[in-house]
């Protein structure tokens, strides 16, 4: 099994002192990017991973980023990881994130983000045989639209893997409660302004180790600005809405989680684990991990993704 490529990674690139298609040979991938229009005319970056032959695809696998992140930067090392495996990976960036068009870091309604998924991970599956099992992989808000994707299509997709899965937001990391309580009037009246404190930055909450936060802020297309009013109430609605329909969850589901994690409270995905009527279903909490688990030492990043590889490749060949 590969080694996680964040060892090659530096505090100001993805890629460490390597050229983008260095680091792809390094990986024994092939990249390609491409850009798609939505139903709302906005144009959505996508891009995809594959492992070089001779080397066969085993599985394909899509990649779902979370709130202000995007599928060219952290989270496309976790891609590389899984092509380098032997997954065909894909990864699209939500409105507003990464390259593709909005309103910076806006979701006023997940719905529309949900749509864009499946259409270009269908669009991406159809390229391969059917028999070849498909997976999610999401981190973050991402779980939350993987869950929606699951739950639309059901017996579509042969596993999902949660990272720090949004199932709830915790309380250490919501808006104090006057704002919390009067948000909706604050999201009618303006939608946009980012008028919602949080209690502490993601990034300065998520990575534990320096360089590594230093590597999540050096994007040049991350935002560490406050959450829109609109956006901030939909983070809150999709974890009630999702919170009613644990027990429709019957994907094969493999849950990965931080133990002390303050942005994503994993007392929620423990609920979705007990709830989840799927007959699949394992559960990994990690002591004194934080919210993005690729943040933490590389002892601890290989052991994660070393039980997430074991996990996807165990399902792929069965």
């Amino acid at each position: 099994m590969p080694p996680h490529p964040i060892r090659d990674a530096s505090a100001t690139s993805p890629f460490g002192d390597l050229p983008p298609a260095d680091f792809y040979a390094r990986h024994s991938v092939a990249h390609v990017s491409d850009y798609i229009t939505n139903s709302r005319g906005m144009r959505l970056f996508t891009q995809w991973w594959t492992p070089l032959p001779p080397a066969e695809p085993v599985g394909v696998l899509a990649v779902v980023h979370g709130y202000t992140g995007e599928s060219s930067w952290l989270l496309q090392l976790t891609s590389v990881f899984f092509a380098e495996a032997g997954f065909a990976t894909c990864a699209i960036d939500h409105q507003g994130h990464g390259f593709s068009d909005g309103l910076i870091a806006h979701i006023p309604d997940i719905d529309p983000v949900v749509d864009d998924c499946i259409s270009f991970f269908d669009s991406f599956r159809a390229r391969f045989p059917a028999s070849l099992p498909a997976f999610l992989y999401a981190e973050s808000l991402g779980g939350a639209i993987a869950l929606y994707i699951t739950l639309r299509q059901k017996g579509a997709w042969r596993g999902l893997v949660l990272n720090g899965a949004m199932c709830g937001i915790s309380d250490k990391f919501k808006p104090p409660w006057p704002l919390e309580h009067f948000l909706s009037a604050v999201a009618a009246v303006v939608p946009t302004w980012r008028v919602v404190p949080t209690r502490g930055s993601i990034p300065d909450r998520s990575f534990k180790v320096e360089w590594k936060r230093k590597l999540a802020l050096a994007s040049p297309r991350r935002t560490v600005a406050r959450p829109r009013a609109a956006t901030a109430l939909e983070l809150l609605r999709i974890c009630r809405d999702l919170q009613g329909k644990f027990e429709e969850v019957e994907v094969p589901l493999l849950i990965v989680h931080g133990e002390e994690d303050v942005v994503c409270d994993p007392a929620c995905a423990e609920e979705l684990y007990q709830r989840a009527r799927s007959e699949d279903k394992t559960m990994k909490v990690y002591p004194g991990m934080w919210h993005q688990l690729i943040g933490e030492p590389e002892e601890s990043v290989e052991l994660v993704f070393g039980n997430i590889m074991e996990w996807l490749l165990g399902r792929a060949r069965a």
